[in-house]
């Protein structure tokens, strides 16, 4: 079983965060909808407080979310998606539709910007085994998350400590988990993308896309790809000057948003 956050009660909604941080992304989301509805937010393997797992890959990390929504006999949800936890959503959708009642993607991974040319550097430096020793270095310094992928990924980051207690130490903390997080980046491939493009032009999930116009890794055009692709795409919105993790900072922006659509 995933670690996960079980707050509110109501309709099941299940909130999936992306590689390098955890379910406190969606923290303040769910305090504004857990009086209305039953808010879940599962750590990834070998985030949070989750262990690790041997295949770390997108297509076995979707299969591991369904196994999670059958363990907590949750029926259908409607799941919400940011970051890597996009693409995992998107490959859970065409996998598995019928677990799913609604579909709402924030800035994420999308066919063949998986992972982004922005965060390639980061991804070659995890399959030479040299990403680690940044992140031991990180978790002793947390001032210096402002300067990291993370600070391109945040508009501000008012308190370092609290994103680094949340996001890099349990990763750190795990036997082998820092080796672990650097499988899950380096295999992070959009030929697995690519791969179920047919699949997304007949998935008739009602989908809603929420996009930051301010994402240095996932531009606005991929939102627009997202809503072409996807006929189950009812709207796309767009987040004037959100980055990466606006569901984290402008989490009142994204929730009215995520209400009407429910509606």
């Amino acid at each position: 079983m995933l670690a996960h956050v079980d707050q509110g009660s109501g309709p099941a909604t299940l909130f999936v965060h992306g590689v390098g941080t955890s379910s406190y992304l969606w923290r303040n989301v769910i305090a504004e909808l857990q009086a209305e509805r039953r808010c879940i937010a599962p750590d990834l393997p070998g985030h949070g407080g989750s262990p690790v797992q041997d295949d770390v890959s997108l297509p076995a990390l979707a299969e591991t979310l369904a196994g999670f929504c059958d363990e907590l006999g949750l029926g259908q949800v409607d799941m919400v998606a940011n970051d890597t936890g996009g693409a995992i959503a998107q490959l859970f959708a065409v996998r598995h539709p019928d677990k799913l009642r609604s579909l709402t993607l924030t800035n994420c991974d999308v066919h063949e910007n998986t992972p982004p040319p922005g965060f390639l550097p980061t991804v070659e430096l995890a399959a030479k085994g040299e990403l680690l020793p940044l992140f031991e270095v990180l978790a002793q310094r947390p001032d210096l998350i402002r300067s990291s992928v993370y600070g391109d990924g945040y508009e501000r980051i008012d308190d370092p400590q609290a994103l680094v207690d949340a996001y890099v130490k349990p990763i750190l903390a795990k036997p082998g988990g820092g080796r672990a997080f650097e499988r899950f980046l380096a295999g992070i491939e959009s030929k697995v993308m690519v791969a179920i493009e047919s699949q997304l032009t007949v998935l008739a999930v009602p989908t809603l896309v929420v996009w930051g116009t301010g994402d240095a890794f996932f531009g606005v055009e991929w939102a627009r790809w997202l809503r072409d692709t996807i006929p189950g795409v009812r709207e796309v919105v767009e987040i004037d000057g959100g980055r990466l993790f606006f569901p984290d900072e402008r989490a009142g922006e994204l929730v009215p948003h995520l209400r009407r659509f429910w509606g």
